[in-house]
């Protein structure tokens, strides 16, 4: 019999707030975290919009070796690991007599790169980078750093699938569990914020120029949308094998009851309502959940033309006939790219925790594809049992999560 996947605790650090119960208000209120990066601008960007990140302070919390070996995603995703921990009751001690593993996701390290460049173009002198470079540069600069400060010895792999990298270590996390490979796996994602790590995607107009109005500028499935904002930081959750929670004596907080995958195989740009539809299927058929029973979705929708399209149109060859409420938080938050799968698991989480539907703000006006979805842009009161979480990214990769409270 397949082994039971469970949520015991969580952490977050986002434009919404740097921990769950800022988080939770933000969500609550519908509150963006959206602002302007004058750095954008002087630096040649179409659009200076962007989630608003304070970086952490980490002096006094780690020693200064662990410091220069961190990236700016890193110290995001340490303040949400360390937050997910103590909200799971697993310390330093539990943690060096117990295997725990960690499956991170992570699809840049730009900042850390471009500086090191910097520096030797500048020095002409590769011994000036510093013996913290390469472990800010490389793509699994988080999952190495975590491990290391968290004495971790179990699976310890980066997860590298666009915007749907958070997703996807949730899901590979749950299947390490199912067949019995882990008891404990540290899951999450990641996202930096700095404008050297964004400008690519600002040079194919990706992005929303509604300067004018910045908490107005990203509006999932909205008519009137004109393009993403980019956002990041760090959301990280703790998974168990469900005795192993028990006897640990741990709060169950969700089961992780369905993961679903596919792969478009078209256009490296292109959505696809196909490809959408077949990972939230999947997801519900290993949930064995139908339609009707998911209470909520937290949809994809980033805000761009394409992508929340292709989505209105799975979701309403799925949805529509059950009337299923849904919103993006994107609206709130921006496109939180590698982070963002696993931030949304941790946004509905605290939904279903709280009993509300956190609102897809912005939605003012429905376009020809998202007039037939439920979608809720105001704060709504209700309980969520099951809920379905979708992600998708560039080069056709989908996963959705399909979580049931306990």
């Amino acid at each position: 019999m397949s082994r039971r996947v469970v949520i015991t605790g969580m952490g977050i650090y986002s434009c919404l707030g740097k921990n769950l119960d800022e988080v939770r208000q933000s969500l609550y209120e519908g509150k963006s975290g959206i602002g302007i990066d004058p750095l954008r601008s002087e630096y040649g960007y179409r659009s200076p919009l962007t989630g608003i990140v304070e970086r952490p302070q980490l002096k006094g919390l780690l020693d200064r070796r662990a410091r220069i070996c961190l990236a700016e995603e890193g110290e995001y995703a340490y303040m949400a690991t360390a937050e997910a921990l103590r909200n799971a009751g697993i310390d330093l001690d539990y943690l060096a007599a117990n295997e725990a593993g960690i499956l991170y996701g992570n699809d840049s390290s730009a900042k850390a790169v471009i500086d090191s460049h910097e520096t030797t173009l500048r020095t002409k002198d590769t011994t000036l980078l510093g013996s913290g470079a390469i472990f800010q540069s490389m793509n699994s600069t988080v999952t190495m750093n975590l491990a290391t400060i968290f004495k971790l010895r179990g699976v310890n792999i980066t997860v590298s699938a666009a915007c749907a990298s958070g997703s996807h270590a949730i899901g590979l996390g749950a299947m390490f569990i199912r067949q019995g490979l882990q008891e404990m796996v540290i899951c999450g994602g990641c996202q930096e914020t700095n404008y050297l790590s964004m400008s690519s995607f600002d040079g194919i107009s990706a992005f929303s120029t509604r300067i004018d109005e910045p908490t107005k500028a990203s509006r999932p499935f909205d008519r009137d949308r004109d393009g993403l904002v980019p956002s990041g930081g760090a959301a990280t959750v703790i998974l168990e094998e469900y005795e192993h929670a028990v006897k640990r004596g741990a709060h169950i907080i969700c089961e992780v009851a369905g993961y679903g995958f596919s792969s478009n195989g078209a256009n490296i740009s292109q959505p696809s309502d196909h490809g959408s539809a077949t990972a939230m299927m999947r997801a519900m058929q290993e949930a064995g959940v139908a339609a009707r029973n998911i209470d909520y979705i937290n949809a994809h929708a980033t805000s761009t033309q394409q992508g929340d399209a292709f989505e209105a149109l799975a979701l309403s060859q799925l949805f529509a006939d059950s009337h299923t409420p849904i919103s993006s938080t994107k609206g709130m938050t921006g496109h939180e790219c590698w982070m963002a799968g696993a931030s949304e698991i941790v946004y509905s989480n605290l939904m279903m925790l709280n009993d509300f539907i956190a609102p897809n703000i912005n939605f003012e006006n429905p376009d020809e594809y998202s007039k037939n979805l439920n979608i809720i842009n105001k704060t709504t009161e209700k309980k969520i049992n099951i809920y379905l979480s979708n992600s998708f990214g560039f080069g056709g990769t989908n996963s959705a999560l399909v979580i049931k409270k306990i």
